[in-house]
């Protein structure tokens, strides 16, 4: 085990495969726990615990396993890993298995899984997430990622799994990144297709009243089409993820976003029918931008509300 004591303003410099992916924490964070192999196998979780063992397959290469504590004590695991999924999906990675706590397998998962040891990384077992995503290499196999999000009363913590054919490097950044990756807005008859692949979607049709949370009156096609697909897929679950510019305070900005992300929820399950047991309301405030917050076409395109998948159909 190494550590490493420096701090980060949150750069994780993944394999350089087809250029260096770098990805960027919602917050301050500092590289705590370290282990490496310079070749090796690893189980890369792909299901839930199923009673006997993590459903999982098998990848070879280079293995680095990083535990980042962030200084995010108020937000939430979610508002953590979101940053970081859209990252990965506009690098080229599809994620493979996304879930969050009990819908993973709890404490089963937690100890079915592999994780640097406390003090290094801490899991809540009534609160984390859990990512692992795959991007195949041009000249054959394949490079993973997984993540697993948890907090403690003061902290957030993630641990970044990597396995592929270059060691991972970790240095600091002097700024956290200005713009984030994006959910890129589809046409409602793409939606579906997207959603299935695993990847996150802008519902840009929606209109919200200025300075209000309450969704405009109105028909929305993007609704149309997302509440088609959950009726067609009744045990799918999806995260409706609020986002805003970055004009007010951070607290101020997530309340707002999450409260936009619920009423886009209430639409959902009154007008179209929508188990509310699907869908999950959550707010990121301006953690994940997709244009510069420097003019107001830019601010106007982060006012958004995205859906992802947590539960597979």
């Amino acid at each position: 085990m190494r550590r490493a004591g420096w701090f980060a303003a949150a750069l994780v410099l993944l394999p350089r495969l087809a250029g260096a992916l770098a990805l960027d924490f919602p917050a301050p964070a500092t590289v705590i726990g370290r282990q490496d192999a310079a070749l090796g196998s690893y189980q890369v979780p792909v299901g839930p615990w199923n009673g006997q063992r993590v459903a999982s397959v098998a990848a070879e290469g280079q293995i680095s396993q990083v535990a980042w504590r962030l200084d995010a004590a108020t937000l939430t695991t979610l508002q953590m890993l979101q940053p970081l999924r859209v990252q990965l999906a506009a690098a080229g990675y599809r994620v493979l298995y996304d879930c969050a706590t009990e819908a993973c397998g709890g404490f089963d998962f937690r100890y079915g899984i592999s994780v640097l040891p406390e003090p290094d990384m801490h899991v809540d077992l009534g609160d984390f997430r859990f990512l692992s995503a795959v991007r195949d290499r041009a000249q054959g196999g394949a490079d993973y990622v997984t993540l697993l999000v948890s907090h403690s009363s003061d902290a957030g913590f993630v641990q970044v799994t990597q396995i592929g054919t270059d060691p991972v490097t970790v240095a600091p950044s002097p700024a956290p990144a200005a713009v984030a990756t994006e959910a890129a807005p589809v046409a409602p008859g793409d939606l579906a297709a997207r959603l299935a692949a695993g990847l996150p979607v802008a519902l840009d049709d929606l209109r919200f009243d200025s300075g209000s949370a309450d969704l405009a009156a109105g028909e929305y096609a993007s609704l149309s089409a997302l509440a088609d697909w959950l009726k067609a897929n009744p045990r799918a679950t999806v995260a409706l993820v609020g986002h805003t510019d970055d004009s007010g305070t951070l607290d101020a900005n997530i309340a707002l976003s999450k409260k936009r992300a619920g009423s886009v929820a209430d639409r959902l399950v009154k007008e179209y029918g929508v188990d509310r047991g699907q869908l999950d309301p959550e707010g990121a405030g301006y953690l994940a931008p997709r244009a510069s917050n420097l003019t107001e076409a830019g601010r106007e395109a982060n006012r958004r509300v995205e859906v992802f998948v947590t539960a597979a159909p």
